[in-house]
Formats: C-alpha cells, sequence, structure tokens
C-alpha cells in the first residue's frame, strides 16, 4: 500500500531540491508505469532503468522521453524495435564487449560507465576516453558519462558522506574530460543531497521508502507498507499473519512491523509476539520493508489510500526481473 499524502510529500520534496531534468528517476525502485507517470507530472521526464524490461515497458506505456538503461547487459536486441518506433533510448557500457552488443541491439546512444568505488559494473577512469571514441568510431553519439557511489549511500555523518562523495566524483569527471559529452550522471536517494558534481541524480527510493534509507537525515518518509492478515493465533503467546520471506526483499534485514513484535519470518508467514492476546484473527497488520526496490518486485500492485480508504490502483506491471 502507499499513503499518498507520503508519497506526495516525498515527490514533492525531491522536485524542490532536484527540478525537472536534475532527476532522472530510477525505475528499478517501483517498477511501475502508473507511479512514473505520477512523477511526471511533478516535471520529471527523463528516466533510467535497471533492466530491458523495464526499458520497455516504460517505452510502451508512452514515456519514453529519455530512457536510460543505466545497466549492462549481454543482448539489446529487444530495444531495437523501440528505437526503430522513436524511442530516446540511451545505454551505458563499460567494455568493448557490452559495446558490441549495444551496436548489434541496434541503440545508437550511450553513456561510458566508470567505475568510482562502488565494485560493481564500470570501466577505468583510464579507459574511458578510448571506450567513448570507439563508441563514436562506429557512428554512436556518446552523450557523457555516469558513475554510481551506491557504496556512500549509508554514510554517516553527512560531512563525511560529502568528502567521500566528492572524492568519489572526482574520478567520475576525471572520466568526463577525457569522454566529454554534456551529462553526467550518478547518484542515489542516499546522496541527492552530497553530490554537487553530477548533471543529474539517479534516485527512485525516495518516493517510497524504506526502513534503511529512513535511517538518513532527509526530508522524506515511508509512503509504502506491506499490508498482511492475521491468520493464526496461539494461546502460547503468538500470533501468524500472512505476509512471509516471499513478500519481502531482506537483504537489508526484516521488515518492521507496526504496533506489533516481530519474531521471524518462515515463507509464507510472519510470526509476532502476542503474550498480552490483543492480536486476533482477521487483524490487519502492517509491515515497513527494508528495501523497497526487491519488495516491490515480487508484488503485482500498489494500493494507493488515504487513511483506510482506497483511492487508488497503480499495477506493478514491471515486477520481477
Amino acid at each position: 500500500m502507499i499513503e499518498k499524502s507520503v508519497f506526495d510529500h516525498n515527490v514533492s520534496a525531491m522536485a524542490a531540491v532536484l527540478p525537472g531534468d536534475r532527476l532522472r528517476p530510477h525505475t528499478k525502485a517501483f517498477k511501475s508505469t502508473a507511479l512514473a507517470k505520477q512523477l511526471v507530472a511533478a516535471g520529471h521526464n527523463n528516466f533510467c532503468a535497471a533492466t530491458v524490461r523495464e526499458i520497455e515497458g516504460m517505452a510502451q506505456a508512452g514515456l519514453d522521453n529519455d530512457l536510460l538503461l543505466a545497466n549492462e547487459t549481454y543482448d539489446y536486441s529487444r530495444l531495437a524495435p523501440l528505437v526503430v518506433a522513436g524511442a530516446d533510448i540511451t545505454a551505458a557500457v563499460d567494455s568493448d564487449t557490452v559495446l558490441d552488443a549495444v551496436i548489434a541491439g541496434g541503440v545508437r546512444r550511450v553513456l561510458i560507465d566508470v567505475e568510482v568505488g562502488l565494485p560493481r559494473c564500470g570501466c577505468s577512469v583510464e579507459d574511458a576516453g578510448r571506450l567513448a571514441d570507439r563508441a563514436r568510431a562506429a557512428g554512436l553519439e556518446v552523450r557523457g558519462v555516469m558513475g554510481y557511489e551506491g557504496h556512500l549511500m549509508m554514510v554517516e555523518p553527512a560531512t563525511d558522506k560529502a568528502a567521500q562523495v566528492k572524492a568519489s566524483m572526482a574520478l567520475l569527471l576525471q572520466a568526463h574530460d577525457a569522454v566529454g559529452g554534456d551529462i553526467v550522471s550518478g547518484g542515489g536517494t542516499g546522496t541527492y543531497a552530497a553530490n554537487r558534481w553530477v548533471t543529474e541524480i539517479q534516485a527512485g527510493s525516495y518516493c517510497l521508502l524504506d526502513t534503511e534509507y529512513a535511517k538518513l537525515d532527509s526530508p522524506f518518509e515511508i509512503a509504502l507498507t506491506v499490508l498482511g492478515t492475521v491468520v493464526a493465533v496461539n494461546p502460547k503467546g503468538w500470533a501468524v499473519a500472512d505476509a512471509g520471506l516471499k513478500a519481502f526483499g531482506l537483504d537489508h534485514g526484516l521488515p518492521t512491523a507496526v504496533d506489533a513484535s516481530l519474531m521471524f519470518l518462515s515463507d509464507e508467514h510472519a510470526t509476532l509476539r502476542n503474550k498480552e492476546g490483543r492480536i486476533a484473527i482477521g487483524d490487519r497488520i502492517r509491515f515497513l520493508p527494508a528495501h523497497v526496490d526487491p519488495t516491490v518486485a515480487r508484488h503485482t500492485q500498489f494500493w494507493v489510500v488515504d487513511g483506510e480508504t482506497v483511492v487508488d490502483e497503480w499495477p506493478i506491471d514491471l515486477r520481477h526481473w
């Protein structure tokens, strides 16, 4: 469920700091074209995504103004028909092999993805210029660079985060000097305020948030809850709700039960302490996810609510991989 007033607050708070093209919302966080259209209404027309499927879905929903596949893959052929149909798609590349796949897949615009401290995708700073030259020689438009400082999202205090983000972005700017182009793309919900060196921030979790990001000092609040129903009560002092391991992303820890105490999760169940017998079969329990992105990917729809009233339904049409 999405509490609409909190969602609206989060969207407005981010738009006030990063209006228009200064923010490139990351589709991986919400996987819903209906939700994406809410962000368009707030002035954000350019999106990034993590998978080919997300790019396909956004383009098919008419959200193809400027789509960035901010992740490497090995087969871009499914994007070719979208490009032919007029979708504006850019791919991140960090190697000759991926660049060859982009060319074969018919994508004609790229960003050079640079490793800036997170041990994940990204070429070395020293190789960025060569890769850009090769892309241009193949007839592609090189729009600039991107680099994700994901290892710095949860750094505290803010002064330490700012210093580490600056050092990370110095690498990206060094690569940009060799690559050229108008775009320097990076950042996320955890560094949106600290990263002053990019031209656009790739944040997505801010609009729904989770208990991990809620630890940071930011204007964003948790808008997303998973609603479970109590299906069993044991006189020995526990109750069981129908939201278990398969309902949450757990890499950042267990969800938090609102107005209840979670003991543990099993496949389909959440076991709650109930020594005082206050929880009954049929009660609804709200859970706050610790990691919003993989939690959303497990569900089929958002129920948009105003308190206890359902006001809208947004399909999670880009769910799964």
